[in-house]
């Protein structure tokens, strides 16, 4: 039977930091400071940065979508401040499933874990779904006549999402020092690319474009109550578009740019001096990040009326140049984009199998997984199973329609996070910090219920899958982790050995 006390019990802070002493599955300190900031431009520098502005700006805010990406980036960084404190005194493998662990007990800890899970397995594969669909745009630019498409028998499969995750699953096998090295180049080419692709565009700018800047509320066509944000359907509001409304629900979606950055904090375990390194290296890269999406951002709604990109039924930056008569951009933008994918995919797969290992090392999930390689001191026979398991579901499946899933995957542990800062300050004072969130209580809270806003004004539909995940997570957490968990096998050892003391007593 499940007991509100067992699933409140908490992992300590020193069995935490133990943990990493286990020889079988341990990490290896390599990275540094400018390595997690690359890993945080990368995630977040992907094809989301030639369409998610443009998308968000047609469909929902005009050119007031700058305002969203503002919102976006400012709840992210309150968020990112938290996850930089925590990461600074537990750096061990795991994010926000370690942190809630040490501060929430651990029904708490599974249930960012299995959204954790969530966000990374979604995104991974969504990603490399695009990657396969920005690879067969590239042959076509490019007149390279290949078919992306593989028919076998019955279904169909996609080589692209396949390939390009097998060859990152065997980078990330072989060692994270050397997948960092290959992912820095990429990260440099396509922020290269970015800039230039900015640069070019800022000569297209006609400033009437501007106006209105908040383009006025209407009713948003063809939508039902559960395409609506869950605040305006809560609130018996009619769907609507643009406006104020139309603001939130744009840096609800735009919120997307920012996820990875608590990916990174899953690998302060193979950080070298994490308390200074993982601070340093999340907020640097948050902060190039934002420069980057606000003058891409910029640029589209500049170039074109957010009319113009919402009429043309796929806006994006290159919907943007097309329509100036820039068509040349499209070979660029098509490089750029596939690059950034590449990237962002590796980083995808390192946090998702970091997850599983810290979940698997602290019994949760089965132990025999987070065994690491001898030589590489990577976890290889866990990081080829995830690998597989993202190659089948982007090659064989229709994952881009759970995109909003990745959203609230990723909100739902920023919130956790942000109010666990404030619980472990009053529990545990004496741990050393390398970093501290600044006005605590204050600004932890108010992260949390902004991400928690964000949330609210994702579609009623991704609420009800969430929803499903959770039932799902419940059920696996009731059935197998609440008796296979080193804690729960700890408590019945010692409540064996107080029946036998007693007995010889």
């Amino acid at each position: 039977m499940v007991s509100t006390r067992s699933v409140l019990r908490r992992k300590s802070v020193e069995e935490t930091l133990a943990a990493v002493d286990d020889p079988e599955r341990s990490l290896s300190r390599t990275l540094t400071a400018w390595d997690l900031a690359v890993l945080g431009v990368a995630v977040a520098v992907g094809a989301g940065i030639f369409s998610v502005g443009a998308t968000a700006a047609a469909n929902y805010a005009g050119p007031s979508v700058i305002v969203s990406f503002i919102i976006a980036s400012v709840v992210c960084g309150l968020a990112i401040m938290c996850y930089a404190e925590f990461a600074s005194t537990l750096p061990v493998a795991g994010s926000a499933y370690t942190f809630s662990y040490a501060t929430m007990g651990e029904l708490a800890a599974w249930i960012i874990g299995w959204d954790l899970i969530l966000e990374m397995l979604l995104a991974a594969a969504v990603i490399a779904k695009f990657w396969g669909v920005y690879l067969s745009d590239a042959f076509g630019l490019f007149g390279v006549g290949i078919p992306t498409t593989l028919h076998l028998g019955p279904v169909d499969m996609e080589w692209g999402p396949v390939l390009i995750t097998a060859i990152f699953t065997a980078l990330l096998v072989v060692g994270t020092r050397l997948s960092a090295r290959v992912n820095s180049v990429f990260t440099i080419i396509k922020v290269g690319i970015t800039l230039f692709v900015v640069v070019a565009g800022f000569f297209y700018i006609d400033k009437a474009n501007y106006t209105p800047f908040v383009p006025p509320s209407q009713p948003a066509p063809g939508a039902t109550s559960l395409d609506q944000p869950l605040f305006a359907f809560l609130s018996g509001l009619e769907p609507t578009t643009y406006g104020v409304v139309g603001i939130l629900s744009g840096a609800a979606l735009v919120f997307f740019a920012f996820i990875g950055f608590d990916v990174v904090a899953t690998t302060a375990e193979e950080t070298k001096d994490p308390q200074r390194t993982v601070p340093r290296g999340i907020l640097g890269g948050l902060a190039i990040v934002t420069a980057l999406y606000i003058l891409v951002t910029v640029v589209v709604t500049g170039m074109v009326s957010y009319q113009d990109l919402a009429a043309s039924g796929s806006p994006s930056l290159t919907t943007a140049f097309v329509l100036v008569g820039a068509d040349w951009a499209g070979k660029i933008i098509s490089v750029g984009i596939l690059v950034g994918l590449t990237s962002v995919l590796m980083v995808l797969l390192l946090g998702l199998t970091r997850v599983v290992f810290a979940m698997s090392r602290d019994g949760l999930l089965p132990r025999s997984v987070s065994k690491t390689h001898h030589r590489f001191h990577t976890p290889a026979r866990l990081q080829i199973g995830v690998g597989v398991v993202v190659a089948l579901i982007a090659g064989f499946s229709r994952v881009e329609l759970l995109e909003e899933m990745i959203n609230i995957g990723t909100l739902s542990a920023f919130v956790l996070v942000s109010f666990g800062v404030p619980i472990l300050r009053r529990t545990r004072p004496d741990l050393a910090r390398g970093f501290k969130v600044p006005w605590s209580p204050v600004l932890p809270i108010i992260a949390g219920v902004a991400c928690l806003w964000l949330m609210l004004n994702l579609t009623t539909l991704t609420w009800l899958r969430f929803a499903a995940w959770l039932a799902v997570g419940m059920i696996v957490y009731g059935t197998y982790s609440y008796r296979h968990s080193l804690l729960a096998r700890r408590g019945e050892g010692e409540a064996a050995s107080a029946d036998a003391a007693s007995g010889l007593g």
